[in-house]
């Protein structure tokens, strides 16, 4: 690679970071640039919502690489930085101050934003918080440290609210999760998950309620009320808002680039302009495996997809080809989960002797695995990865047998 170019990357989250340092390993020998709104070093995301709401350490014990990492390769960081526009004709990027930096390549790693629905009173209300970044995490913890009452409405019963609620339980709040859906996590998983999560939260002190659609938020400086359709209402001193993610397209539109559910990009994550990669949350991509595009929310695929773009704009032969996973940590257990789900036929449940905190949920369609969900079981999360990989038949009666002893032989359908 020629030293007089430079490849651009907006947004410094796992993907836009993961990218920079694998297109160095890979041979760029240009300039390489991220800019970030988030005045912050980068940091990992998926402990905000865990283990640095409850603990005390700043960001500084959860960053993606060291200051001096980015110094010692070569790449800048421009942070508290936003970028205004794209000029794909002139190979420009705006900044915010109205000036620009020109690109030779470009990696859009812009991620997504919380969604704040329009609930009457919600958007002029305080102490109400999504949970996205480190700064949103550092004001609920003072929140609820000034608070006398603690009293915490969740809204949005999937996993970020569920694992802040987890959390926020342990930091001594009286919590409350208001879900619009018949059951918590409907969209994600299958109804056996759903009722084990909501009776794991019960058992811990956390109240979880379906079916409740909130419509308004009545407060003064004292108290706020959080009032349903169903004319129930629930006392807040903090609300957390936690319904979903739009993508962060806008600048992927003002480049004229091809949007579909998100930034669509083909195999090696090139959009429609040959210059310019997408990596990450905004990205719609095509899965070989699942045979569909599809739109992911996961550290995984941020990190899967840098790599990919980074080995294809220094010219070599890479394609995005891996099957999804996931995690979540809620109060001392652990859901590994591998596939997806969506479409599922049949599903099948096997636990773990008498251990009701250890079992794994199976999803097949037409006798296809698609997916696992594994509890408390690192083995089942392996052995499912396995299935979906190779494509091999499962014999449910064996999956589901517990006198066969758990091991991928004996698990072969004839």
């Amino acid at each position: 690679m020629e030293n007089k170019k430079t490849c651009i990357v907006i947004g410094a989250s796992h993907a836009g970071v993961n990218f920079a340092f694998s297109l160095r390993r890979e041979g760029w020998a240009g300039d390489i640039i991220l800019y970030d709104s988030d005045p912050m070093l980068p940091y990992h995301r998926p402990p905000l919502s865990k283990a640095y709401l409850t603990s005390d350490d700043g960001i500084e014990k959860n960053l993606l690489k060291s200051a001096e990492s980015y110094d010692k390769e070569g790449i800048t960081l421009n942070l508290g930085v936003s970028v205004r526009t794209i000029d794909p004709s002139q190979k420009n990027i705006i900044l915010g101050d109205g000036s620009k930096q020109k690109y030779d390549k470009l990696v859009i790693a812009t991620g997504a934003r919380p969604i704040m629905p329009p609930i009457a009173g919600l958007a002029n209300c305080n102490n109400v918080f999504p949970l996205r970044t480190a700064a949103d995490v550092t004001e609920i913890r003072n929140t609820l440290e000034r608070s006398n009452k603690k009293r915490v409405v969740v809204i949005g019963g999937g996993y970020i609210g569920l694992e802040t609620a987890a959390s926020l339980k342990k930091l001594g709040a009286s919590v409350t999760v208001l879900e619009r859906e018949e059951r918590i996590l409907s969209r994600v998983t299958a109804p056996e998950m759903s009722t084990f999560f909501q009776k794991l939260h019960a058992d811990n002190g956390v109240e979880v309620l379906t079916s409740k659609n909130v419509v308004r938020i009545e407060w003064n400086s004292e108290e706020k009320e959080v009032i349903c359709d169903d004319g129930t209402s629930y006392p807040a001193d903090m609300i957390i808002v936690g319904v979903g993610i739009l993508v962060n397209k806008e600048l992927a539109v003002s480049a004229g680039l091809t949007i579909e559910n998100g930034i669509k990009v083909d195999a090696t994550a090139k959009t429609s302009d040959d210059d310019i990669y997408a990596i990450g949350d905004c990205t719609f991509h095509y899965n070989p495996h699942y045979k569909r595009y599809i739109r992911l929310e996961s550290v995984q695929n941020a990190v899967d997809q840098a790599k990919v773009a980074a080995a294809a704009i220094c010219g070599k032969e890479a394609k995005y080809d891996t099957i999804p996973w996931f995690w979540s940590d809620q109060y001392d257990l652990k859901l590994q989960m591998v596939g997806l789900s969506e479409g599922y036929d049949k599903v099948l449940v096997r636990n773990e002797s008498n251990d009701n905190k250890s079992f794994s949920v199976w999803y097949f369609k037409e006798g296809s695995l698609l997916a696992v969900d594994a509890v408390n079981n690192a083995k089942a999360y392996v052995y499912g990865t396995k299935f979906i990989k190779s494509g091999e038949r499962i014999d449910p009666l064996k999956l589901i047998d517990l006198g066969l002893e758990f091991k991928p032989a004996n698990l072969l359908a004839e």
